[in-house]
């Protein structure tokens, strides 16, 4: 299960898993080699969520890196190498309202819990917003027009 595996962890946290993963919720699997969350930035949040790292084992206070850091704008925190790796985002590029995108999440069962994913709106304006050609292709993918 790899990084997917680090989910469970989050527990009361607010966090929608983005990305490939979501992708995939969406009806279209893409192979992928990293978990994407993002995180609502607030100090509350940010202790959940630092806690559900340290509790599945990441080096957080080895790295230096401690609640605050999942406060800050257009923070990207990675843990662990590829195909094992956790990106803890901030910010999503094209998504300005977290709470919006968490009243419009859709939830899947993962190991037993609802786990919630960026939803279909919100993942489309996320990777139309990126530009990747891998992004656009998704887009197509989901049955959409670029």
């Amino acid at each position: 299960m790899g990084s997917v595996s680090f989910i469970p962890h989050l527990g009361r946290s607010r966090f929608v898993v983005v990305g490939a993963h979501a992708l995939a919720v969406h009806g279209v699997p893409r192979a992928t080699q990293d978990l994407y969350v993002w995180i609502e930035a607030t100090p509350e949040n940010a202790k959940l969520v630092w806690e559900a790292l340290v509790q599945f084992g990441a080096p957080l206070e080895d790295l230096e890196i401690d609640p605050a850091d999942f406060v800050r704008p257009a923070t990207v925190i990675q843990i662990g190498l590829p195909p094992n790796r956790i990106d803890v985002l901030t910010e999503l590029t094209g998504i300005e309202d977290f709470e919006a995108a968490w009243n419009a999440r859709v939830e899947s069962q993962i190991a037993g819990r609802d786990i919630p994913f960026l939803g279909r709106a919100a993942l489309i304006a996320n990777k139309r917003a990126t530009g990747r050609l891998k992004d656009l292709a998704d887009i197509e993918a989901l049955g959409e027009d670029v």
